[in-house]
C-alpha cells in the first residue's frame, strides 16, 4: 500500500530518513525539556521506528506529519510518567536542600530555585495540562496541531492551557515568585 505525501509539506509518512532529517531536531528539542537528552533521544528514535511500523495509520486529511509525530512522540512520554513526575519532584526537592552560595551567584541561585518551583508545580499538573502547556510552550505548537497530536477536540486544548497557566501561575505567585 502506498501512502500519499501531504499535499503541505510534500513529507512521506514511509520515507524514514527523509521524515528523520525533517522533524528529529524539533522533537528532540521538545522531548529533552519533559524528559531530559539521554531519553529523549530514545524516545525520538522510538517516535520515528512507530511512525514507520504504524503509517498506513496516517491520515493525510488531517494536516501536518509533525503534529502526528508529536502525538507520537507525547505518547510515548507518557509511558515516561514516572520518570518524569520523579524528576521533577527531585528538582523541586533540591531546591529545598540547597545549602549556601559556595560559588555561584545569587542570580544564578535565584534562577535555579524559580526552576524548581516551576517542576514543582508541572509536576503536580494533571497529565493532559501538562502536555498541552509543554506541546504549546516547548514544542510551539499551534492550538489545532496540539489537537491533532493529542487527538483531543480543540476546546479541550484551550480549556486545558488555560487550567495549566491559570495553576501555574497561582502556585509561583503563592511562593513569592515573579511572574
Amino acid at each position: 500500500m502506498t501512502v500519499p505525501t501531504t499535499a503541505a509539506s510534500g513529507a512521506d509518512p514511509a520515507d524514514l530518513a527523509g521524515l528523520f532529517d525533517r522533524y528529529a531536531r524539533e522533537l528532540l528539542r521538545y522531548c529533552s525539556r519533559r524528559v531530559g537528552p539521554q531519553l529523549a533521544e530514545d524516545v525520538v528514535a522510538e517516535t520515528f521506528l512507530l511512525a514507520h511500523e504504524h503509517r498506513d495509520r496516517y491520515d493525510s486529511s488531517r494536516g501536518e506529519l509533525l503534529p502526528w509525530l508529536y502525538g507520537i512522540a507525547t505518547n510515548l512520554l507518557r509511558r515516561h510518567r514516572r520518570v518524569e513526575v520523579r524528576a521533577l519532584r527531585l528538582a523541586a526537592r533540591a531546591e529545598s536542600e540547597t545549602e549556601g552560595p559556595s560559588r555561584r551567584t545569587a542570580e544564578r541561585i535565584d534562577g535555579e530555585r524559580t526552576v524548581a518551583r516551576l517542576a514543582g508545580v508541572l509536576a503536580g499538573l494533571p497529565r493532559r495540562q501538562r502536555d498541552v502547556l509543554l506541546l504549546y510552550a516547548v514544542a510551539e505548537l499551534e492550538y489545532a496541531e496540539i489537537a491533532a497530536a493529542l487527538d483531543i477536540p480543540l476546546g479541550s486544548v484551550q480549556s486545558a492551557l488555560h487550567r495549566a497557566r491559570t495553576k501555574v501561575r497561582a502556585a509561583l505567585a503563592a511562593e513569592g515568585v515573579a511572574r
